[in-house]
């Protein structure tokens, strides 16, 4: 496991609050001069700590869309039978996220359609290719609050 200090946890909380700073302002941020500011960053993507950048698009103002989050429940919970659920899930260009979770549930899953019919069809299709569902719930997203991948300011270091 990577050891991180201080200034590693600045620049993880600084991409991930803005991926496309610039060098020579993340090196201001965290208080390092550019090279080593930028050197750092390479290792933390040797690391695998960073694992990419990305633009957060408000497909909604793209495309209408209807989010639905779905908890969903496995019969049976063997190792093959969990492995073909999440490779269902992962190749599944609907699917927004995936979480195998602890607790009353196996999964919940954000899945995107152009409206309820088309959700509905998808989960017709999982449960029609015997994936092992035993059971769903449907919660429908009526508006969103918060999005993002920003460090929690507990865990922020302290300057």
């Amino acid at each position: 496991m990577h050891k991180l200090d201080r200034y590693d946890l600045k620049i993880l909380q600084t991409l991930a609050e803005d991926g496309r700073i610039t060098k020579s302002s993340l090196a201001e941020a965290i208080n390092l001069s550019v090279t080593p500011a930028w050197e750092r960053v390479r290792k933390l993507e040797m690391a695998g700590l960073i694992t990419g950048y990305q633009a957060q698009i408000d497909w909604g103002a793209v495309f209408k869309r209807q989010q639905v989050l779905v908890e969903i429940t496995l019969a049976r919970h063997t190792a093959q039978d969990m492995r073909r659920f999440e490779q269902r899930m992962a190749a599944a260009p609907q699917v927004a996220f995936c979480y195998a979770t602890g607790g009353g549930v196996d999964y919940l899953a954000m899945i995107q359609s152009p409206d309820i019919d088309h959700y509905q069809r998808f989960v017709d299709q999982l449960l029609l290719e015997d994936l092992g569902i035993e059971r769903y719930f449907t919660y429908i997203v009526t508006k969103t609050i918060k999005t993002s991948g920003a460090l929690p300011a507990e865990l922020a270091p302290s300057t």
